[in-house]
C-alpha cells in the first residue's frame, strides 16, 4: 500500500515528534476533570460544518462560557466569532450540560471506545459519528476513525475507496474498516493514524 510508505516517510522526519507530542496533550487532557473534557466536548460541536481552525479559536474565546452562558448569549458570541451555525450550535451545547461535571466518569463506564461512541451519538445532540470520534480521540481514546472530507479524499486518490455521496453509519464503519487495516499494517492505532493522513492531505497537524 503506496499509503503505508507515505506514513513511514513521515514516522522518518520530524513530524513524528509533532504528533507525538499532539497525542501526549490529547492523554493529558483526558486525566483532567469532567468540566474540562465537556470543554473538548464543546469544541467538536464548533468544527462540525465549520474548520478546526476556527473552532480552536472559538473554544479560547468562550472558554468556561460553555459552562454557564445563557443560549442566546452564546449564539451571539459564536456568530460574533464568526460561526457558520450560531444559533444551532448554541442550542447543542446547552443540550449537552447535563453531562458537564460528569462525562469523565459516563465515558470511563463503557468497556470500549465504540460502546463509547455509540453512546455519544444516541444521547447527545448535534453529535454524529465523526464529531464523536473526533472527542474521543482528543481526549485520548485512540480506537475510532474520524472520517471527514479531508480524509475521504485522501482514500479515494489513493484508490482505496469509491467517493460516495452521503457518508451514511453504514458507510462510516466500512470506511473505518480500510482505516483499521492501514493502522494495523502501519502499527500505528486510529487515532495517531488520523494526524498522520491529515498531515498528507493538508500538510497541517491540528487536533
Amino acid at each position: 500500500m503506496e499509503i503505508i510508505s507515505k506514513i513511514n516517510e513521515i514516522r522518518n522526519s520530524e513530524i513524528k515528534n509533532i504528533i507525538d507530542s499532539r497525542m501526549k496533550e490529547f492523554e493529558d487532557l483526558g486525566r483532567k476533570d469532567s468540566r474540562e473534557i465537556f470543554k473538548e466536548l464543546c469544541f467538536c460541536f464548533m468544527t462540525a460544518n465549520f474548520s478546526a481552525l476556527g473552532g480552536i479559536k472559538i473554544q479560547k474565546e468562550v472558554g468556561d462560557g460553555f459552562f454557564y452562558l445563557p443560549e442566546d448569549s452564546l449564539a451571539s458570541k459564536l456568530r460574533a466569532l464568526g460561526h457558520r451555525f450560531p444559533n444551532a450550535r448554541a442550542g447543542f451545547v446547552v443540550k449537552a450540560r447535563f453531562l458537564m461535571d460528569n462525562i469523565k466518569e459516563t465515558l470511563n463506564s463503557f468497556n470500549g471506545d465504540l460502546e463509547r461512541r455509540d453512546w455519544l451519538v444516541k444521547n447527545v445532540k448535534g453529535i454524529g459519528m465523526k464529531e464523536a470520534s473526533h472527542f474521543l480521540r482528543n481526549i485520548g481514546y485512540k480506537n475510532t476513525a474520524i472520517i471527514d472530507f479531508h480524509i475521504v479524499n485522501l482514500l479515494v486518490k489513493e484508490d482505496l475507496i469509491e467517493r460516495s455521496k452521503t457518508l451514511t453509519p453504514k458507510k462510516y464503519v466500512e470506511i473505518e474498516n480500510v482505516l483499521r487495516e492501514i493502522s494495523k499494517e502501519s502499527g500505528i492505532n486510529l487515532g495517531e493514524l488520523d494526524l498522520y493522513l491529515w498531515y498528507i492531505e493538508t500538510g497541517k497537524i491540528l487536533k
